[in-house]
Order: C-alpha cells, then structure tokens, then sequence
C-alpha cells in the first residue's frame, strides 16, 4: 500500500464514517483545527485502520499527530508490514 494509497483509505473513512466534506480533506489538513477532530475521534480513525496494519498499534506512535499527512506517515511503515 503506497501513501497515496493510505491517504485515500483515510478519506474515505472521514467521508463515510465521520460525515466530513471531502473537500476539507487534503493532506495538510488539521485533524483539529480544519476538521473539529477531538482526541476520541482521533482514536476512532486509527482503530478504522487497524484492518490494515499487522500487529497492534502504539498509542504513543500519535501522540504528536496533528495533520491527515502526518497519520499517514505514520502509518505507512506498519502498513508494509502486513504480509
């Protein structure tokens, strides 16, 4: 799975899931400030990806998390490691 490919994943679950406009979606957006993310609905997005990483997911790994780009690059290394 490529970034982009995350990204997309991403998007779609913030559409469908948590009802936000796709076009408040890019990758600089504030979880935050631009989409009125709090940290449950933070917690609630990383569990959407879970079907999508191997193992579990570190808590800690977000915890400077601000932007959609940055849960990406987060991801994408525990995304390569599904097999």
């Amino acid at each position: 799975m490529t970034k982009d490919d995350i990204f997309e994943k991403i998007k779609e679950i913030l559409i469908q899931e948590f009802e936000i406009d796709g076009k408040l979606i890019n990758p600089t957006a504030s979880l935050f400030a631009d989409l009125d993310f709090d940290s449950i609905d933070a917690v609630d997005l990383i569990v959407k990806m879970k079907p999508y990483v191997s193992g579990k997911i570190d808590p800690e790994l977000f915890k400077n998390t601000r932007t959609i780009q940055d849960v990406v690059d987060i991801l994408f290394p525990l995304v390569q490691e599904v097999p």
